[in-house]
């Protein structure tokens, strides 16, 4: 099985359970920016608790799931992984947070087409501004340079006051700037 195998058959599991999800971390910041491989997939889940067990029930059969972890990380807005037994492949399930930033985020997600599945997705100041903190938190060049893909490609239609307003909030101005200074200079000239 491919890795859009199982993202196909993620993303049915998760609709049929009727949970909200978006795509994020590097299949997120590939899809908008340079891509990148990755061997696992992040989702971004808004399930009620109702909606979480469905969810787990139907990975009764060939996947790994712990139903403590999931619970546990619905009480905590934390993170739970599912993978496939078969293949190895795995997808991390990160319970959306309640934040401001968080709920915003969720509803600006985007329709397209990962690995040739239809799915929700991060929007690209999003992507930025999520791989931004995360490179504050881990202080990880990688997640530095996924955000950089991405407001290099996407520079032109780029939302750059969003981006700003939203960096004062999570405390990332620095980091924007010296990223957005950095895509400006990769800028092909015309």
């Amino acid at each position: 099985m491919s890795q859009k195998d199982f993202l196909a058959r993620l993303m049915a599991k998760l609709e049929d359970s009727g949970i909200p999800y978006m795509i994020s971390g590097s299949l997120g910041s590939s899809f908008h920016g340079e891509p990148r491989a990755t061997n696992d997939i992040d989702l971004i889940i808004a399930p009620t608790a109702a909606q979480l067990n469905t969810f787990i029930q139907s990975l009764s059969e060939g996947y790994y799931v712990s139903p403590e972890a999931a619970q546990e990380a619905f009480r905590n807005r934390s993170i739970f992984n599912v993978i496939d037994y078969q293949t190895g492949w795995k997808a991390d399930l990160i319970i959306r947070k309640d934040r401001a930033f968080s709920l915003e985020e969720f509803r600006r997600r985007i329709c397209a087409n990962i690995l040739g599945v239809q799915v929700s997705v991060v929007s690209p100041e999003d992507a930025i501004l999520s791989k931004l903190e995360w490179s504050k938190e881990s202080e990880s060049g990688l997640q530095f340079r996924d955000a950089l893909g991405v407001a290099v490609v996407q520079w032109e239609s780029l939302d750059k006051e969003y981006l700003r307003n939203w960096a004062r909030e999570l405390n990332i101005e620095d980091l924007l700037e010296t990223l957005l200074s950095n895509a400006e200079k990769l800028q092909l000239p015309e």
